[in-house]
């Protein structure tokens, strides 16, 4: 069954608030990662005026979440997801993590990419090493750390290869890998299969899917592919055009979250597909691109 809250002329700060006080104590904890009431401005290239990237925008994301945000581009969904990081602040509004606003890059946070950025001079092994070598982790911590993560993103036995010998799905994995290893609470992810053909899109799937339901992390993803989205989300929001703002907000109510290959045969799956269709347009004449 579908759900879906229209939040284009709701404060979304308030349904949350509204939401929580019906639930009892143990549900008041603070969200994983929240967006209150956030608008960003840009000044334009020109040097005269601002731009409004995003308005106004409130999400609260609860811990161990998967959570995706779609729309169209140039809407603001990559500068939600740096103010998530700490990469800048909000114009307006404020962004939390765990309850505690955030004031620059926190070692909570792990950000994925599209592109891979794995450096080409560096093994495998030693570029999952990275970040925990950044944070002063030990030699032998942090080799057992990265074998293991490689043996778990079916890795093993690549461990001493560099990048350039590696597949393009490969590299993704070592990519996931490399985010994980820095233990996390909250991974921002950017489009991350998105490069990928679309039987490797799916295998990586759905070992993201599984290792963060394993590990209890919580995810905020942005994706074109709307499939994808609900395969792989608890909710999806759903931004307009710049400057962005929440216009819907959809639970997904399929089984399957850890299993988004069982998900996707669902027969409820293309239902949500399209209407997700539906909010941006898809092949009409004013389409949200």
């Amino acid at each position: 069954m579908l759900r879906s809250i229209q939040l284009k002329d709701a404060n979304v700060a308030e349904a949350n608030a509204e939401g929580r006080q019906a639930q009892p104590a143990a549900a008041l904890m603070p969200f994983a990662i929240e967006y209150r009431g956030v608008t960003r401005r840009f000044k334009n290239r020109q040097g005269k005026g601002e731009m409004t990237a995003v308005s106004d925008v409130s999400i609260g994301i609860k811990a161990g979440e998967f959570v995706s945000l779609i729309g169209p581009s140039g809407c603001g969904k990559s500068t939600l997801l740096n103010m998530g990081a700490g990469l800048y602040a909000p114009s307006e509004g404020q962004v939390t993590l765990a309850g505690k606003p955030v004031r620059g890059p926190s070692q909570q946070v792990a950000f994925m990419l599209q592109k891979d950025l794995l450096m080409p001079w560096r093994s495998i092994q030693k570029n999952v090493e990275l970040g925990m070598q950044i944070r002063g982790r030990g030699k032998a911590e942090r080799a057992e750390v990265a074998k293991a993560l490689l043996a778990r993103c079916h890795l093993k036995g690549f461990e001493n290869h560099y990048p350039h010998q590696l597949s393009g799905g490969m590299r993704q994995r070592a990519a996931l890998a490399r985010t994980l290893a820095v233990e996390p609470d909250v991974l921002l992810m950017d489009e991350p299969f998105s490069a990928l053909d679309a039987q490797t899109k799916m295998v990586l799937q759905q070992d993201l899917a599984q290792m963060l339901a394993d590990e209890g992390k919580t995810a905020l993803m942005i994706t074109h592919d709307l499939a994808e989205a609900i395969a792989l989300s608890d909710r999806v929001f759903v931004m307009s055009e710049r400057p962005g703002t929440i216009i819907e907000e959809i639970t997904v109510d399929l089984p399957h979250r850890d299993n988004p290959i069982e998900r996707r045969k669902q027969a409820g799956m293309n239902e949500y597909v399209a209407h997700l269709m539906e909010l941006l347009k898809v092949g009409r004449d004013d389409h949200l691109g």
